[in-house]
């Protein structure tokens, strides 16, 4: 007898899962592709972004080399949110909390906080599908 994946109980879980780890996947691809761009050429990222120029450059660069870092944390829970569930919530809740730093900071540097809401929205209402999902898939056996 063979069993139809898609009626199983673990199917809506699957898809919520590849979801949320693809966003993860294209969040880290984004958040060093912005940071590597910003370290080798930060006069003309804040050029572009209208921020005042800061000085020394090394704050600026050294806030983009903090992003590369943070997103290597990111890695596990774009792995197996599941299994590395902690990660997961990790990640959405910097995702939230650079939302919430730049909202209150204020003028252009909103910018940077609505980055972070592109991702951390699709990636929080994911994970919540995924979790649901799979413990509906866990009770009904």
């Amino acid at each position: 007898m063979t069993v139809n994946s898609e009626n199983s109980p673990r199917a809506p879980a699957i898809a919520a899962v590849q979801w949320f780890r693809a966003i993860m996947w294209l969040g880290i691809g984004a958040n060093v592709a912005c940071a590597f761009i910003s370290i080798l050429w930060t006069e003309d990222v804040l050029n572009f972004l209208h921020l005042e120029m800061a000085h020394p450059l090394v704050w600026p660069r050294f806030a983009a080399f903090l992003l590369i870092l943070l997103s290597i944390f990111y890695v596990p829970s774009a792995i197996d949110p599941l299994a590395h569930c902690y990660s997961a919530v990790v990640a959405i809740i910097c995702r939230f909390g650079g939302v919430a730093f730049f909202t209150i900071v204020g003028g252009r540097y909103i910018f940077f906080g609505l980055f972070d809401l592109a991702f951390g929205v699709p990636q929080a209402i994911l994970l919540l599908l995924a979790w649901k999902s799979s413990n509906t898939g866990r009770s009904a056996r």
